[in-house]
Formats: structure tokens, sequence, C-alpha cells
């Protein structure tokens, strides 16, 4: 900004990096900045200006001065809808398939985005954003999902990691499409035309195929074959065609009914049947839920620092691509639990310290702290996330990992309403999150270990996992030939131990015998 005989001038590259964001939704301006954001925006738009000359339109609905609440209040609408559309479109991700709810979710994005940039009044931009939200989510969650199920255990972390690369790519372009663009609505344009783009390169079938898992886990077995074989030949493999025959695949499918076998799916209510899933499941949400939402208590300390902007806006997107590679580099080698275990624990201590000790604190140590949270709060909720995909079965990964994600969103979505009451209470915020923190830390222990293990499939597979032990014991060789070598018959083997056993539970009529002294007599007396 810069006064020119009197009068404010705005730099509108700075307030369109400002509104574009707001406009998205991006949560690197976190409410406890508004202040901070507020200073982007001309002060002759927070002041009446009856008298003033502007040199840039001013912002629509009077969305400051005494309507600032409408803000947070635009944000957490918006978090509300991706909170909708993963509970719904996980739903119907099981139900249709990964592929129809990716394409599904896109095709009503983009008639929304139009309706978000053509808004008339602020109620029907709450009532848009909400509906697209919604749309985004069950896009990002069919995506995710086959993104898992297309790839082999080696390479599923990485895969993953590079999509969060992606994602982190897009927050750092946002700015600069949003000063090419100058307005908001021109930007939720340009956005738009990105969805409807995808969307049509995303219904051609061998550039966005069905999940071959899923189809066979719901024993839809044509689809599963063809689907199978567009992928072999995609990379190059040629198989005959009796490779792909009822009679080499699916034997096993096909004999559990008379003909071929119905499609069948499951409902999301049957993970509260279960034991493991559902203790698996909740754990999972509860560490995403804080990843996320104890996000806020490190931010706000990022508003002193100039330029004030920028410099949160920026060091947001860097810690998230610092956290995506940590994890690049770690988990594969010391596996889900152990880092989740350890990025929870640097979490709840940088929140702790910073709960009791920042007034204390120098500049410096309390900025470090700061960054070091957000960072392990990024990589818990990344992987969290992930954590969860590897431990649901096929046939409830969609919804399932839906409930994983709506609880992540409900945790982001405590900023924005904390912003509404201008951030009253965020004390008892600070401390309620610090707490889970600490908390999550024992229930993490109970989880199971998925790295170098492949998906499990049906709700049977899924509760067959359990959790390592805490300290593996070391293996000592048994001495005593208690029992036949693996290479003999085990019904030999069972037999002469039921015969030994039975003769010394006889000799106990005859009086106290003393067991040999050395492992030959006593493998003697066992027939060996």
């Amino acid at each position: 900004m810069s006064r020119t005989g009197g009068v404010t001038r705005a730099c509108p590259a700075q307030t369109a990096v400002w509104v574009a964001c707001r406009a998205q939704g991006f949560q690197g301006l976190e409410p406890g900045l508004r202040e901070e954001g507020l200073r982007a925006v001309p002060r002759c738009w927070r002041q009446p200006c009856s008298s003033r000359e502007l040199t840039a339109a001013p912002p629509q609905w009077d969305l400051v001065c005494s309507n600032h609440w409408k803000v947070p209040l635009e944000q957490t609408t918006y978090l509300l809808g991706w909170l909708c559309g993963c509970l719904l479109l996980g739903l119907a991700c099981d139900r249709f398939g990964r592929r129809a709810s990716f394409v599904g979710s896109l095709v009503l994005a983009a008639p929304l985005g139009v309706g978000v940039a053509l808004a008339p009044d602020y109620v029907m931009l709450l009532v848009l954003r909400l509906l697209l939200g919604a749309a985004l989510a069950g896009a990002f969650l069919a995506l995710y999902v086959a993104r898992l199920e297309l790839c082999d255990p080696p390479h599923r972390l990485m895969v993953v990691m590079v999509a969060g690369f992606f994602w982190v790519a897009g927050e750092l372009l946002l700015p600069g499409l949003a000063v090419l663009c100058q307005e908001w609505r021109v930007l939720q344009g340009a956005v738009t035309l990105l969805l409807a783009v995808l969307a049509v390169c995303a219904s051609c079938p061998w550039l966005f195929p069905e999940s071959p898992r899923w189809l066979l886990a719901t024993r839809q077995l044509d689809k599963g074959r063809r689907v199978l074989r567009c992928l072999a030949e995609g990379n190059g493999v040629t198989l005959g065609d009796d490779f792909y025959s009822r009679e080499h695949l699916f034997t096993e499918l096909d004999s559990l009914s008379e003909g071929p076998p119905l499609p069948r799916y499951h409902s999301v209510c049957e993970i509260v049947d279960t034991r493991v899933i559902w203790k698996n499941s909740l754990i999972l949400g509860f560490t995403a839920f804080i990843g996320n939402g104890i996000r806020h208590c490190f931010t706000r300390n990022l508003a002193p620092y100039p330029p004030r902007f920028y410099f949160s806006y920026f060091l947001l997107a860097a810690t998230e691509a610092v956290a995506c590679l940590c994890l690049c580099l770690t988990v594969d080698r010391f596996g889900r639990r152990a880092m989740l275990l350890l990025c929870t624990i640097l979490t709840g201590i940088a929140s702790l310290l910073l709960l009791a000790l920042t007034q204390y604190l120098l500049d410096s140590v309390v900025l470090t702290l700061s960054v070091l949270g957000i960072t392990s709060s990024h990589a818990v909720a990344m992987l969290s996330i992930l954590f969860a995909g590897e431990v649901l079965p096929t046939v409830l990964r969609g919804s399932g990992l839906g409930l994983i994600l709506a609880a992540s969103f409900m945790g982001q979505a405590t900023a924005p309403i904390m912003a509404i009451r201008n951030s009253r209470g965020f004390f008892l915020h600070h401390v309620v999150f610090a707490s889970f923190a600490i908390l999550s830390v024992l229930s993490i222990m109970l989880l199971p270990e998925t790295k170098g293990k492949a998906l499990p499939e049906s709700l049977e597979d899924g509760e067959r996992q359990r959790r390592p032990a805490l300290f593996q014991a070391s293996r000592r060789k048994d001495r005593l030939p208690l029992l036949l070598s693996h290479s003999q018959d085990d019904s030999q083997s069972y037999a002469r131990l039921v015969t030994a056993t039975k003769k010394l539970l006889g000799s106990t009529h005859r009086g106290p015998r003393l067991l040999p002294a050395t492992p030959r007599a006593y493998g003697s007396c066992l027939g060996t």
C-alpha cells in the first residue's frame, strides 16, 4: 500500500492474494492471523469511506470491520462441506466404485464452481461453497483410495507422498495464480476450468481405470478380469486368453456359489460389529482429529514475524513439504506405528512447552517450537490417513476412510470456529488439544503394523490384524528335543507325544520318578 496525496492506494497483487486465499479456504491463513490478514487490506476498506477516493474496488458484501466474523464463518462452512462429502461420498465410493465416485464428484464440482464465481450475495456464496466442498471431498477421497489400491506394498508410501508434494505445489502456486487473476471471481473460474478439464480426462477409462482390487473384493469378476487385462497390456505384458479364463482365475470365488457370483456390497455400519477394525478406526480418527486441530495452537505464534502475510502462508506450505519428505525417508524404515508415535510425542511436547513457557522463552525459541509443532502435526495427520487406508478392508475402505477424513476436517474446523468468537477460549482450546495429544500416545500402541503388508480385502482379513509386541523377545534355541523334526509327519509326532505323556502320568501311581538328567535320555522317554 502507498499513500499519494492523502489517498490510500492498495497493492492489487497483495489484495488479490489475500482475497483469493480466503476464497479458496486455504488454511494457511489461520483465523488467529486474521488481524494480520486484514492489514493486507487497504485501511480505507476497514474504515468508513464516504469521503475517500479508492483506487481499487472494495471487498464485496462488506466482510470487514463489524462483519469480519463472516470470513471465518465462510471457512467453517467450506470445511463442513468437506466433512459431509467425506461421509456421504465415501458410501458411494464403496457402492458404485472409485472411478464412478471420482468422475461424478468432478462433474458436480464444475457447475458448483461456476456458481460460486457468480454468487450474487453472501448467503448464496455460503450454500455453494458448502456444496463445492462436498464435491471436492468426494473426488479427493476416491482418488486417494484408488491410489492406495493400485500400488504394491513397497511403493505405496512413495506414491502417496508424491501426491502430497503435488498438493503442496498447488498451495505454492495459488498466490501466483491469484496475482495473475487479480479478482477472486476470475480465480474461481480458472480453478473451475481446471476441474472441468480433469473431469473430461478422468472420463477416459484408460486414464483412470476402476480399482481391480475393489472389483474382485465385491465379486465383480468379469469387470475385474477386463481391468486386469487392460493394466497388463498397458504395462507391456501380453498374456494368453487362457490366463484370464474362469478356470485359471477366480476358481475359488466361483466355487462359492452356483454359477457366476453376484456382486456383494457392505455397509459402513458393519464396522461397528467388528472389534479390531472398529478399534483401529477410532484410534486413527482421533489422531487425525488432533493433528489438524492442534495446528492452530502453533500458527498463532507466527503473526509477529514480517512479512506478516507471506511469511505465515509460505511457512505453512513449506512445513507440509518437510513433513512429506521426512515421512518418505523414515516410515518405510521404522514402520508406521513407530513414526506416528514419534510425531505425536513431538507435537504434544511442543504444545505443552508453548502452553506453559511462552512468556518466558525467547522469540526464536517460540518460533522454533511452533515450526516443530506445525511440521509434526502435518506428519500426524498425513500418516494417520495413510495408516487408516492400510488397516481398513477393501470392501469398506471408502466409507471407513471417509470417517477418518471427516474427523480430520472436524479438527481443522475448530480454528475458524474460534475466530468467529475473536479467539475467545483459545487457552482452553490449547489445553484440550495438548491433553488429547498426550492421550493419543497411549492409544497408538494398540495399532498393528502395516509396513510391507498387503491390504486387507475382507472384514475377516481386517479382524486378523494384531498389534506387534512392543519389545521383541530374543529367540532362544530349545535344546531339548521334545518334538520330532519338522520333516516327519505331524500326526506321528502328536501320537508319540501323547504316548510319552501317558507314560509319565502313569508313573505317578508307582511313586515319584525323577526326570532323566540328559537331553538324550529325556528324548528316549518320548520314543525319539
